[in-house]
């Protein structure tokens, strides 16, 4: 049985979920006519309690968009050194805004608000770009699944309202930390600026990412997804897809952590794993002394898994990922 714990974005549509798409009432989203695109935007912004939202095929054409604007050319951002816009988005910031990074040496992938105060060039030192935005990631990709308090949330906003920086958070994974934290969405609401949402990664929509944010900062949102590429007609059936995770997979992911942490467990027992981060949602990094015997033996019980360098691996769990694939994968590990 091939295992895929890559990512969590290799799920692939359930048949209640092919459903939704098959019924979805559609029009044209580029004349925002698509009733089922709307209803989703409505949705997110409410859950969050913030007063617009915008669909996008992906979460780093989301990202961008806020990134362009919060930003002006030739300005800087503040982000962690593993944050996915400077990683993980093909150098969009720079290509699509114009801006540069300034890179944060935090915590699993989290900065404080004492190191945001710290990174903020003066802005009457003209020698310097312009500091104008923070962006944040709720959970940490690069960072294990790692969750921000809403009190290191607050305490950088404070910061970020005493320089009037804006407030960004890619929240591709906001959802497994909505579950692991029992926090609420609307808190996130109230402090940052503007937020994206994705629904392929944990919740298993085949594509789509929402951007929220208030009136004032989204009001050219529109126009900029247009630049970016990101004008689509009758995305509804996958706007669908969004609406019926929300639904049914939003409460899955308990489970998804649940399986995570189990995974952690039976690697720190192993005496070829040298270290496993702390495992708070859906996402296992672990270290390994011989990468070679241990990814060929992976290889060998068809165990799909990303490979970070340096003998980091990583493994991903989801809703495709079953209880009968867990106790075999759990068996594989037992065994090595």
């Amino acid at each position: 049985m091939k295992i895929d714990l890559r990512s969590d974005t290799v799920t692939k549509p359930t048949a209640a979920m092919m459903q939704a798409i098959i019924n979805a009432n559609v029009g044209d989203d580029v004349y925002k006519e698509d009733p089922t695109v709307n209803l989703l935007e409505q949705r997110i912004a409410e859950m969050f309690g913030m007063e617009t939202a915008l669909y996008f095929p992906t979460g780093s054409m989301a990202n961008q968009a806020a990134i362009k604007l919060h930003t002006q050319p030739g300005e800087q951002l503040i982000c962690d050194k593993y944050a996915h816009v400077y990683n993980y988005e093909g150098g969009g910031v720079s290509f699509n805004s114009g801006v540069s990074c300034k890179l944060v040496d935090g915590h699993r992938g989290m900065i404080t608000a004492q190191q945001v105060e710290d990174h903020i060039n003066p802005p009457d030192f003209y020698h310097s770009p312009l500091t104008t935005l923070v962006c944040l990631e709720n959970t940490t990709n690069k960072g294990g699944g790692a969750c921000y308090s809403l009190d290191t949330f607050r305490e950088i906003k404070a910061v970020t309202d005493k320089h009037q920086l804006g407030l960004h958070l890619d929240g591709a994974r906001l959802w497994n930390a909505l579950v692991a934290t029992n926090q609420d969405p609307k808190s996130y609401g109230e402090i940052f600026d503007t937020i994206s949402v994705c629904l392929s990664k944990g919740m298993g929509a085949p594509m789509g990412t929402v951007l929220i944010g208030e009136n004032e900062i989204m009001k050219n949102a529109i126009r900029v997804r247009k630049v970016l590429g990101g004008g689509m007609r009758q995305v509804g059936f996958m706007a669908a897809a969004g609406l019926h995770a929300l639904d049914h997979h939003f409460p899955l992911l308990k489970e998804d952590h649940n399986r995570a942490k189990q995974l952690a467990i039976a690697l720190s027992e192993m005496s070829a794993v040298t270290k496993v981060e702390p495992v708070e949602t859906n996402i296992v990094i672990f270290n390994v002394n011989n990468e070679d015997a241990f990814t060929k033996y992976l290889d060998k019980h068809q165990i799909i898994y990303s490979d970070m360098g340096h003998g980091k691996l990583r493994l991903v769990t989801h809703y495709d990922y079953t209880a009968e694939m867990h106790e075999q994968m759990l068996a594989v590990l037992r065994k090595f």
